[in-house]
């Protein structure tokens, strides 16, 4: 057979519930060859590689946005329907592989079903098929096969069994579609009022959604019905469509009919009626998962086991961070120092060594904490539990006024803001997605962890004996921005989004052990992301913030303190034999004035004098003030802005003290450290209730369709935290603190 190319090779989707380890079946199939690209003509991001069938074909295998069903009422499900249709732009694929949980089979063939209703050829991957192994129940696949009409494959993906048959599958549905393409199994009773509405709706489909083919124009007339309702309506649907659907709504409304339950009841009907055919159940003993979850979601004994796990995780990105962050905060001071003396200690030196090298290098040290972070949160999702935490703070969160949905965005809030806020398109209430996205940036993002690994180092240095309390530190400003979220949440939700809550449905996957190179390639993904999108601000940050650090060049007091520089080097310099310690300490001290001088009268420290008077309630000086400014590009620029702000004019016996070290040391003028541990405190406050992100404003923007509620979410936080920082610094001097 003759070999394709990737724009030639025939296509096939992998597509299936959230949790039925999809994208672990992609990448076992796909294997090194899987990459990441846009969607044609959207700007959504997809998984894609290639697969290799026997024979020699190369087919083009793409993941799918994991979905429930494909009743679309936000623009991800309504991407996942156009993925596997095949609805503009996107092109029809060759066949689509739909992955089902075992242990869950009753509830996947829902959307099974759905995908055979768009007429196109199908196969089932029955996963997970050894998690039914001691439970009493067994699949009768040959069975199944037959009421579905389709093939189905038993694999167990994470382990690798059955992906050959899966893939000799996949090879003769492509050689003859017919096999994998059943028509419906499910339809409306011909003389009920529901298959007048789908023949009269079908007939408003626009012609290049369904091709000239009955059987797909009416599974589209359906997933109108269910998608289109006035409070959800989608873009880039035909209004003659969306009239229609309308006119058949507000009929079937005015007639007491119930068409979620005829339409969505009539396929689980169908499915129920079958069910003993293909599974046979048994009452099976207490499962070991029902025994942990006993546990785990106990409503005093879970929060505690939860509170505890994440105080580990918290201390192990200390406890196994540290010595790489030494590691790599040594070469940036070596590199910075080879610059040096590459490029001399003039202006260019001064820019590679400083501008560049120590701004990036100060963010890049904090690089393993984000990456341990990563791998933790990937491992507590791939095992199961991060299911039992949802159903944990959903009790919490139905309390304040917030949907149970939300936990999924909310818990992306701790990588990054911007994710989180895109996946509340999941949620169907704007009521439910306007609270979410106002709380969700005060959620601890993995961009605050570099500022609190500083300032927490800063309170508690790695070399001392109650090291450990580094971990509840950090713990603890994760659960005071959960808990600030959720009350700014139950705020909102009872005075500017006012409204009804609705209940939480969410499933509780069994007990897994991770698939290690899925989590693996997901964690240097997302740290690669990472680096990219922050590396391109944190660069230019630092290369401005380092202009406005070493211009203007000089002032009347840089001028005096040169000249009397100048004099004690010389009499440094002519000094007989071993120079006097005193002559030599006086010349540091001049040097050390000179360069505090220049940064203080440039044209940052000019800025940082401005807003000082307004943040020194807080414990803050200007050069604080610089950092919180650079910082408003994103949270993570605030370490490379300090790297700036202290490697500045620094002379050559400190360049090789660390940034954590140099902050330390600062002192005031009348001699009182800057960096006291109160001080610190009030600043990982004030950073973890600003809005310090200007990629959350401009994607809040876009969500939103205003500069409104940017403006609003820009204003409440802000206030937030200056207020929270005060009351912490002035309310710690109060009781004697320091």
């Amino acid at each position: 057979m003759t070999r394709r190319t990737d724009d030639d090779a025939r296509s096939v989707v992998i597509a299936g519930n959230p949790n039925t380890g999809k994208s672990t079946l992609f990448n076992q199939l796909t294997g090194a060859s899987a990459r990441v690209g846009n969607y044609p003509g959207i700007t959504v991001e997809r998984s894609q590689g290639r697969l290799t069938l026997p024979g020699g074909e190369t087919v083009m295998m793409l993941d799918s946005p994991g979905t429930y069903s494909l009743v679309a009422r936000s623009p991800e499900e309504e991407l996942s329907l156009e993925s596997i249709a095949g609805l503009p732009p996107l092109t029809a694929p060759d066949l689509v592989v739909v992955t089902v949980d075992a242990s869950q089979l009753t509830r996947n063939l829902y959307l099974v079903l759905q995908i055979i209703e768009l007429d196109v050829p199908v196969i089932v991957a029955l996963n997970m098929v050894d998690t039914l192994v001691g439970t009493g129940q067994v699949v009768d696949e040959t069975a199944l096969a037959h009421e579905l009409g389709v093939p189905v494959v038993p694999i167990v993906a994470r382990r690798g069994e059955g992906l050959d048959a899966l893939t000799r599958a996949i090879a003769e549905a492509l050689a003859a579609p017919e096999s994998a393409h059943p028509g419906w199994r499910w339809r409306p009773a011909s003389d009920s009022a529901l298959a007048a509405d789908v023949a009269t709706l079908s007939e408003s489909v626009p012609a290049s959604w369904h091709g000239g083919r009955p059987e797909r124009s009416r599974a589209l007339a359906l997933w109108a019905l269910l998608s289109l309702a006035d409070e959800h309506r989608l873009d880039d649907v035909p209004e003659a469509l969306a009239s229609a659907v309308t006119s058949r709504r507000t009929a079937a409304a005015a007639a007491g009919r119930d068409l979620e339950q005829e339409i969505i009841g009539g396929r689980y009907a169908w499915i129920d009626e079958r069910t003993d055919r293909f599974l046979k159940t048994r009452p099976p003993p207490l499962s070991l998962t029902d025994r942990i979850d006993a546990v785990l979601l106990h409503p005093v004994l879970g929060f505690g086991i939860f509170l505890t796990m994440m105080t580990v995780v918290f201390q192990a990105l200390f406890t196994g961070a540290d010595p790489l962050i030494g590691l790599i905060e040594d070469g940036v001071s070596a590199l910075a120092g080879l610059a040096g003396s590459i490029f001399g200690h003039g202006m260019l030196g001064d820019f590679v060594a400083n501008g560049l090298i120590e701004g990036v290098g100060a963010f890049l040290v904090f690089m393993p904490q984000i990456l341990l972070l990563f791998l933790f949160v990937g491992l507590l999702e791939d095992c199961g539990y991060m299911s039992r935490v949802a159903v944990l703070m959903d009790r919490i969160m139905k309390r304040l006024g917030l949907h149970g949905r939300a936990f999924v965005p909310l818990m992306s809030g701790y990588a990054c803001a911007v994710p989180a806020i895109l996946a509340t398109r999941t949620m169907e209430r704007r009521r439910d997605r306007m609270i979410t996205i106002m709380a969700l940036p005060l959620m601890t993002c993995s961009a605050r962890l570099p500022v609190y690994g500083l300032l927490i180092a800063a309170i508690v240095p790695p070399w001392e004996e109650a090291r450990f309390a580094q971990g509840l530190l950090m713990a603890a400003m994760y659960l005071f921005g959960t808990v600030m979220a959720l009350v700014v949440a139950w705020v909102l939700g009872r005075t500017v989004f006012k409204g009804k809550n609705i209940p939480l449905v969410i499933e509780m996957p069994p007990y897994r052990v991770p698939h290690w190179p899925t989590l693996l390639r997901m964690v240097l993904r997302r740290g690669t992301d990472f680096v990219k999108t922050a590396g391109t601000i944190i660069l230019v940050a630092s290369i401005g913030m380092w202009v406005l650090l070493t211009f203007p060049q000089t002032s009347a007091d840089e001028a005096a303190l040169e000249a009397r520089l100048a004099v004690a080097s010389a009499d440094l310099a002519a000094a007989p034999g071993e120079a006097p310690r005193a002559l030599a300490d006086a010349v540091t001290e001049l040097e050390n004035e000179a360069a505090a001088a220049q940064a203080r009268n440039s044209y940052a420290g000019r800025l940082g004098r401005l807003i000082e008077p307004a943040i020194e309630p807080l414990g803050f000086d200007w050069k604080i003030g610089v950092g919180i400014v650079g910082a408003f590009a994103a949270r993570e620029v605030f370490v490379s802005t300090m790297g700036v702000v202290y490697g500045a004019g620094e002379v050559a016996d400190d360049e090789t003290r660390g940034l954590r070290e140099k902050m330390w040391s600062d002192t005031w003028p009348d001699g009182r450290r800057i960096f006291t541990p109160l001080v610190c405190l009030s600043l990982m406050v004030f950073f973890a209730l600003a809005c310090q992100c200007l990629s959350t404003l401009a994607v809040v923007h876009r969500e939103t369709g205003n500069w409104i509620w940017p403006g609003f979410m820009f204003a409440y936080m802000t206030v937030l935290a200056w207020g929270a920082s005060f009351v912490v610094f002035q309310g710690g001097r109060l009781i004697g603190l320091s």
